[in-house]
């Protein structure tokens, strides 16, 4: 059958014939003529046999009658990967070149300004990765009330990376009439529940066996300890004919070792990984493209869609944890019909993942023995050795590692210690042992010192106040009274209580306090001698203050000075000044 028995127009055919294809696949040749009927589908076939162009030929057809409004968006196509959905991206501008279709591509690491003015100017096609997408839907930047046909590419893939919650929430804001293609190389009960759920009455295609590998990869398997890995990679990649291949290990960690490996050996090789910014990851990927890099140490990011001429190796330097993945990435070679060897690199440790490979492939996978390498045999009863998301789980229910509440077995370590360091300790020790004595002497001269402290602060006080005070307020309080009642009461008293108060603060009292301070600490406290210096020059004097007026009556020194008011004048020379006022 060829593409002009489809249904498809003049202008794609056009297009297809450009590119240099004549003949569709199975899955194009059963899948585009339902699409064009406006039927659900769910299509299920291994990677690399064309169902990337078995929804974009007859969606370019269909949307090619048509306009698009601002911000609304006809058709939706949603995929797991940027570099699967840039790659769906570039069959839209291949097949489409004679449409007048706008497309906007809505992936991370991209900037958002780009991506709003193209939704603004109004979008046939809309490709996108969810997460993207949701981010410029809860913006308000789309409306998805006019999508007429709904792509889900790689859905296997979007359960594996966790998308299946954002699918939900974005079927769920479509409208209910609508067309629905479901896309999966595999097919689980997980998909086939989703499937049964987004689709209505769909028509199935399958064109071979669920995570069945093609006829045209030959598969091998080294197995060598883990030491030798490297060193197995490099022989075979020396020893075969390898024009370009793909590198896939399960952590980004172990990519950066074998890329480093492989440079310092004289290979010319790059790494492409999930952290690299967005721009790296196309430079890199379109270096391999170009043939700039023969060799690509990536993660599984680059195992899904991307479809590059001409690989003519695979190589698994780590065994998949999900067997399925194992399928998608020697599916990176021997396609549209070409040849390709895939190569995986196991350990002893890794015989249950292979074990479960060879389950779902249906067939032994062959040995290769590495020269120069010794060959290892596999262990089908020790557990892989499996780190983060895939680790298995034991029967606790929990993933790897020691038992809750064990500890890891201590290792001594010798100490090496120089005999003079050694005495110096040692007489540390000693005198360290001998400081408790003196320590509590000390605390004892400390308890003396406050008590005489304390008790001669009292004895000065009490002369200031008793002495001193008693005469200011005996003799010149009663003179002021009797003789001279008219004249201000502030002069004796004041000069009384500034000059013995001074005395027993700041004779009586600051001696005291330092020599107690000497004795009983042994030290001298700065902060606070230095804070009773401040409050000592801080508190108001009535030799500084007499220009202020007379003291307030019944008040001490420690009054504020916003409530300080003059004393009432005597009696008599109140009279005095009514009869002034009256004559």
């Amino acid at each position: 059958m060829l593409f002009s028995e489809l249904g498809l127009g003049s202008e794609v055919l056009r297009a297809v014939e450009e590119v240099g294809y004549t003949t569709p696949t199975p899955i194009q040749e059963k899948a585009i003529p339902w699409v064009l009927q406006g039927r659900d589908v769910l299509g299920c076939a291994q990677t690399g046999t064309g169902k990337t162009a078995s929804f974009t030929l007859p969606m370019i057809e269909i949307l090619g009658r048509g306009r698009a409004k601002a911000r609304m968006p006809r058709s939706l196509i949603l995929e797991p990967t940027r570099e699967l959905a840039a790659q769906v991206a570039e069959n839209f501008e291949l097949y489409g070149k004679y449409h007048k279709l706008n497309m906007a591509l809505l992936i991370g690491g991209e900037s958002f300004g780009d991506q709003i003015k193209k939704l603004e100017r109004g979008v046939d096609v809309l490709i996108a990765t969810p997460g993207r997408m949701m981010d410029l839907f809860d913006r308000g930047n789309i409306l998805l009330t006019d999508i007429k046909v709904l792509v889900i590419d790689e859905a296997d893939r979007m359960l594996d990376m966790g998308f299946i919650p954002d699918i939900e929430r974005i079927v769920s804001l479509l409208p209910r009439k609508r067309q629905t293609l479901f896309f999966s190389a595999t097919m689980p009960p997980e998909i086939k529940r989703l499937a049964d759920k987004f689709l209505t009455t769909p028509e199935e295609v399958t064109v071979s066996a669920p995570a069945s590998t093609a006829i045209t990869v030959a598969q091998h398997l080294v197995v060598v300890n883990e030491a030798d890995k490297r060193e197995a990679l490099r022989r075979v990649l020396s020893s075969d004919e390898v024009k370009n291949a793909f590198i896939f290990c399960n952590r980004k960690k172990d990519i950066a070792v074998v890329h480093g490996s492989l440079v310092r050996h004289g290979f010319n090789a790059g790494a492409l990984h999930g952290d690299m910014v967005q721009s790296k990851r196309t430079e890199t990927l379109e270096a391999f493209k170009a043939g700039s890099i023969d060799l690509l140490v990536c993660s599984d990011v680059a195992a899904r869609g991307i479809d590059i001429s001409n690989v003519s190796h695979v190589f698994n330097f780590d065994t998949p944890h999900q067997s399925e993945d194992y399928v998608h990435r020697i599916g990176r070679t021997g396609r549209a019909g070409k040849t390709g060897r895939a190569f995986t690199i196991a350990t002893p440790e890794d015989g249950k993942l292979v074990q479960a490979i060879e389950k779902l492939i249906g067939k032994e996978i062959p040995r290769f023995p590495v020269e120069g390498i010794e060959t290892a045999e596999l262990s089908f009863d020790a557990d892989p050795r499996r780190r983060g998301r895939g680790a298995p789980k034991r029967e606790d229910g929990r993933r790897g590692g020691r038992e809750r509440g064990e500890r890891a077995p201590k290792v001594e370590r010798p100490v090496h210690v120089q005999p003079e360091m050694a005495e110096a300790a040692i007489e540390a020790h000693q005198q360290k042992r001998e400081r408790p004595d003196n320590r509590g002497d000390r605390h004892e001269g400390r308890q003396e010192t406050r008590g005489e402290r304390g008790r001669e602060r009292f004895e000065n006080r009490g002369e200031a106040r008793g002495d001193n005070r008693g005469e200011a307020r005996g003799d010149n309080r009663g003179e002021a009274r009797g003789e001279n009642r008219g004249e201000p009461r502030g002069e004796n008293r004041s000069e009384a209580r500034t000059d013995n108060r001074t005395e027993a603060r700041g004779d009586n009292r600051g001696d005291h306090r330092s020599e107690g301070r000497y004795e009983g600490r042994g030290e001298f406290r700065r902060d606070e001698h230095r804070r009773d210096e401040f409050r000592r020059d801080r508190r108001p004097r009535r030799d500084e203050d007499d220009d202020r007026g007379p003291p307030v009556v019944g008040f001490g020194d420690d009054v504020p000075a916003f409530i300080l008011r003059a004393a009432r004048p005597p009696k008599a020379l109140a009279v005095e000044v009514a009869e002034a006022s009256e004559g």
